[in-house]
């Protein structure tokens, strides 16, 4: 069965908006797990406009599931990841001032960078993924990186699923079944939603995990967030 980590992003940048600690992430992140959710994802930027780096440290203690740190590995990211040692750390190619993540990382030409980087966090005994794009040869270089797993971006397949078009599923089909064949665990995420993710699972193979924020907590704004986590899961058998 495919795990649901909810990307609590987005109960941070409310938060946020207003000032004070409603709502309160270490809450949420109980309650989601509570609710049924495998797991719990973050992704601090440099900028803290959503999750701060404080927040990682606040819930370490109350994420029981799978505790899952999104970012790109700049120094900062990578001591505090080093020292809490959560379950899975996702490696992401974003720029300072990117309002989302918007591409996965070149495997090939970053390769020595991410070696680095993820033995680092092998040495720990953190489970490592690699955000990237659909693309076979991508695929191939995540390999040689020595990851554990890779992450595949979905935005393009959630776009032309939207519009109709089933077969926007294809490359990342291929790309999986590579993987598989490779060893490597497969996540997927961006812009997954109770629209799409059904659809999505049934043309995966070997789909481990599922990271869900934005359409998770924009759809429990009008269903709750518990009844939402549960129509995921049921998705997702």
């Amino acid at each position: 069965m495919t795990k649901l980590s909810v990307n609590i992003n987005k109960i941070a940048t409310l938060r946020n908006s207003r000032g004070g600690d409603i709502p309160n992430v270490v809450q949420f992140a109980k309650d989601v797990q509570r609710f049924g959710a495998e797991g719990v994802t973050i992704h601090p930027r440099p900028d803290e406009r959503h999750i701060r780096y404080q927040d990682a440290y606040d819930l370490k203690p109350v994420v029981y599931t799978e505790y899952n740190i999104e970012g790109n590995p700049i120094p900062k990211f990578m001591d505090m990841v080093l020292e809490l040692q959560p379950t899975q750390v996702t490696l992401v190619p974003d720029a300072v001032d990117a309002i989302t993540s918007n591409s996965g990382w070149d495997t090939i030409k970053n390769k020595d960078f991410l070696v680095d980087v993820i033995n680092q966090f092998k040495d720990k005994g953190i489970r490592t993924s690699i955000f990237v794009d659909p693309d076979l040869k991508q695929i191939e270089g995540a390999k040689a990186t020595g990851t554990d797993r890779i992450e595949l971006y979905t935005e393009a397949f959630a776009h032309q699923y939207s519009l109709g078009n089933q077969k926007a599923i294809e490359p990342y089909t291929k790309c999986a079944e590579l993987a598989n064949s490779l060893g490597l665990g497969v996540n997927a995420g961006h812009d997954l939603s109770l629209d799409n993710i059904q659809f999505f699972k049934q043309h995966i193979p070997g789909l481990l995990e599922v990271s869900i924020g934005h359409a998770l907590i924009a759809e429990s704004l009008y269903l709750g967030i518990e009844n939402v986590v549960n129509m995921y899961k049921n998705k997702l058998k």
